[in-house]
């Protein structure tokens, strides 16, 4: 039997009691009433504990977003999860101010922006169209891949890893059982983070420098 030193098992200590990575789950929807996935999506991380969580509809109505205390709870995270609707195939309006408005230049990325390097984004998302109609002999014309460039790289900009999103397709259609089920995986992400087998797969963060001379002072 090997002998374990008081050290080593102080640190084993320390190792079992150290902290999960923080997540921020940034929750956005004009109408929750509306929703049949999204807002049980909410609901359910609500279910795991530790988690931080911001709906920016009831917390910004007036949408003047706290842009110091939002930089403070993305900094205290590992992972930023935006849960949304697609909306005109992109995000909620107010979604797209809160990225205006907290990823500044100089803290988020550009010249002594690295408040968000080597964290890790992760999109959690559903469109009404279904799988079908991203296609290009769909409606919506393009495989749904084409529209994610713009989460890829604002990701990129700040020094993140964008994580493989978690999509629902036809959400307004699709079967009960599917919806349950898309529910429960998302909660079993939530608790299971850092421990994805496929991060070990993906690559480092990029390293997107900005010059100086593309972001002029006002």
């Amino acid at each position: 039997m090997r002998y374990v030193s008081g050290m080593e098992e102080q640190n084993q200590t320390l190792q079992t009691m150290a902290p999960e990575p923080r997540i921020y789950v940034i929750a956005a929807h004009p109408n929750w009433r509306d929703s049949r996935v999204n807002r049980r999506l909410l609901e359910s991380a609500h279910s795991v504990h530790g988690l931080d969580i911001n709906d920016l509809y009831s917390s910004y109505p007036d949408y003047c977003i706290d842009v110091s205390a939002e930089q403070a709870r993305l900094v205290a995270a590992q992972l930023i999860v935006l849960l949304h609707p697609i909306h005109w195939y992109s995000m909620p309006a107010l979604q797209k101010l809160w990225l205006d408005d907290v990823l500044s230049y100089g803290w988020a990325y550009g010249e002594g922006g690295e408040a968000l390097r080597s964290k890790d984004l992760w999109l959690v998302a559903s469109t009404g169209g279904t799988e079908g109609s991203y296609h290009p002999q769909g409606y919506n014309r393009y495989f749904f891949d084409a529209f994610l460039p713009p989460y890829e790289q604002t990701a990129a900009l700040c020094g993140m890893r964008f994580l493989p999103p978690m999509l629902l397709h036809g959400a307004n259609s699709v079967s009960e059982p599917e919806v349950a089920q898309h529910i429960e995986t998302f909660r079993q992400r939530l608790q299971s983070y850092p421990h994805w087998p496929e991060l070990d797969e993906l690559d480092n963060c990029p390293d997107c420098e900005v010059p100086a001379a593309d972001r002029p002072e006002n």
